[in-house]
């Protein structure tokens, strides 16, 4: 049996898309390969946990700089288990510079072959994004395959277009479990709804981070009118200055953190599934994909060479507008609260697309047809 060693920058139970998404790798592998993860653990001690069966190795985290956590023990639990593991593939999940760095340095004495995990551009940080540019031209370099999360994100991408040649679509799953609806779900749902009536319900889901666009989702409800009532789900950075900004409108009411339970209620509550996020830092959209799956129409904005955009169709699951542009976003809002019909018809062909294209069936024949031809 083949060996697969996975690097996250987190692992579960740590939440996080990526950390979601390379769970959801390892569980569609397991069995047809013996697996191994190492990744950072949220404190700074090193430890092993063993989850879905699968050794995971967590090297302790000292410090966050930019978004990249650092530890002075990485370097010598990876070089370790590379030494006694001697995976025939290894799997990268990028960004993750620091230990990028790391593994380069692994792979000069090591046949294993390189499968980097897209799952997005660095972006944000400009002298970062300058200084890591020879890095990301090595992983690539070395890379037997590259996965993308979507083929928008490969023609977006600069750097994916360099081995476009290397690229493999692999679109991102939604967990079906985490998803499904008990009576009480149901319950509290129609409980949101009454608490609402007349009212057209707006969800929003996501971190408190300026890529969201929540800040243009406040500025569209000012243009609305007082039938409208906005959920914006999570907390984050930017969670005291959204407030502001949302001052004494009372159509936006801010949940904070809440459980599955009370999200999954609110979504299968409102009319409207908005999506406001604004850049490719926003690579793929899983929560959106989960509000489609509830049969909810989506509004988001167009975010050239994004996945969002092939993850909800304009026209057919829902309204995309010109990005950062408050005024088209309420119009659009505006438009589906005015036709139930239109919602219906979005919301059926958003859950259809998917159930297509997007839950673990779908996934797991993916990753094991991609890793299969290795």
């Amino acid at each position: 049996m083949k060996k697969i060693l996975h690097i996250s920058k987190y692992y579960y139970p740590f939440s996080g898309g990526t950390e979601q998404i390379a769970r959801d790798v390892v569980l569609a592998l397991k069995g047809e390969y013996e697996q191994k993860v190492i990744a950072f653990n949220d404190g700074k001690d090193d430890r092993t946990d063993t989850v879905d069966g699968i050794e995971v190795i967590k090297c302790g985290c000292f410090v966050k700089i930019a978004a990249q956590s650092l530890s002075t023990s990485y370097g010598k639990h990876l070089h370790q288990v590379m030494k006694d593991f001697q995976p025939d593939i290894v799997v990268f999940h990028y960004p993750n510079p620091f230990v990028a760095a790391l593994l380069l340095r692994e792979l000069k004495t090591t046949k294993a072959k390189l499968v980097v995990y897209w799952h997005l551009d660095i972006i944000r940080q400009k002298y970062l994004r300058i200084l890591f540019a020879p890095q990301n031209r090595r992983l690539l370099e070395c890379a037997a395959k590259v996965i993308a999360t979507s083929p928008n994100y490969i023609e977006g991408s600069q750097w994916l277009q360099s081995v476009k040649e290397k690229c493999v679509v692999v679109p991102n799953c939604i967990n079906v479990e985490r998803m499904s609806v008990t009576d009480d779900i149901q319950k509290r749902a129609e409980e949101i709804r009454a608490k609402n009536s007349g009212k057209t319900i707006c969800v929003a889901v996501g971190r408190h981070t300026e890529y969201k666009g929540f800040t243009y989702l406040i500025q569209a409800s000012k243009l609305l009118d007082g039938r409208f009532v906005i959920y914006i789900t999570g907390t984050g950075e930017l969670t005291e200055k959204l407030h502001e900004e949302a001052n004494d409108d009372k159509k936006v009411v801010f949940t904070g953190q809440i459980d599955d339970m009370e999200l999954k209620a609110l979504i299968l509550a409102s009319d409207i599934f908005c999506f406001p996020s604004i850049t490719k830092n926003e690579a793929f959209g899983l929560a959106l994909a989960e509000g489609m799956y509830c049969g909810k129409p989506a509004v988001t904005f167009t975010i050239p060479g994004s996945g969002v955009n092939y993850v909800s169709i304009n026209g057919e699951t829902g309204i995309e507008v010109e990005n950062r542009n408050a005024k088209k976003y309420a119009e659009a809002m505006k438009k589906l609260a005015d036709d139930a019909e239109l919602r219906e018809k979005y919301g059926d062909a958003g859950r259809k697309r998917v159930e297509e294209n997007f839950l673990s069936t779908q996934f797991c024949e993916n990753a094991r047809r991609m890793f299969s031809r290795l």
